[in-house]
């Protein structure tokens, strides 16, 4: 009808249907080993199939996500302490996928030159590897985006690598306080052109969003 203008969402939460949510759980139902932990570009293992990687401020949670993502209470190691991760650590759940941990960006409790060390592998690593489908990038949701998201988002951009936004620690977020925060990532997020369309949230404490996130990963070509 003319006159009328239909405004989409942008960047709603994803909703996976039920063929991609079995499709989730039978591939996160093999089991998952720990690979190897990288410390230069020299030791990653052989681009011989898809991978997804996951990326956030130190703290955010990613170990704890992974550890719910595979069903495996220490596969990855969570800590209290920022910086924790210093590796690439490789993830292997079936012939055809990698799971890639990679170090937290942002504040590490760790001397200067470690921490530049660990960024340059980081860039080095989003820039250079063909085999990679996907980064998610995991955003505490009681904060939302900040400077540091920005920075590892344009680099996401400039190497053109489609990435997908994971909120995480959403049981620790009010109700009430959920609109302003997703306004603020939404917002952030129209900024970059490689933004996958669709929002991810997630408690890896309540196990909520974690069946979307498998089916997300399984419809990955």
């Amino acid at each position: 009808m003319r006159g009328v203008v239909v405004i989409e969402l942008s960047f709603p939460i994803a909703a996976p249907n039920a063929d991609d949510l079995e499709k989730g759980r039978l591939l996160f139902s093999r089991p998952t080993e720990f690979l190897k932990g990288v410390v230069a570009m020299d030791g990653l293992p052989p681009a011989d199939r898809m991978e997804v990687c996951f990326a956030g401020r130190s703290n955010v949670g990613k170990s704890s996500l992974i550890n719910a993502l595979t069903g495996r209470k220490a596969l990855a190691r969570a800590s209290n302490t920022p910086g924790r991760t210093q590796e690439i650590n490789f993830f292997t759940t079936s012939d055809n996928l990698y799971l890639v941990d990679l170090p937290g960006y942002g504040y590490a409790n760790a001397p200067v030159q470690v921490v530049e060390k660990w960024q340059r592998l980081l860039k080095n690593y989003l820039s250079g590897r063909q085999s990679l489908r996907r980064a998610f990038v995991l955003v505490d949701m009681r904060h939302g985006l900040k400077p540091a998201d920005e920075e590892i988002l344009a680099l996401l951009d400039r190497s053109a690598v489609t990435f997908q936004c994971v909120l995480t620690k959403a049981d620790k977020v009010k109700a009430h306080e959920r609109d302003r925060v997703l306004a603020q990532v939404r917002s952030g997020l129209a900024k970059h052109p490689t933004a996958f369309p669709e929002i991810i949230v997630t408690s890896s404490e309540k196990r909520d969003g974690i069946a979307e996130l498998r089916a997300v990963i399984a419809a990955i070509e």
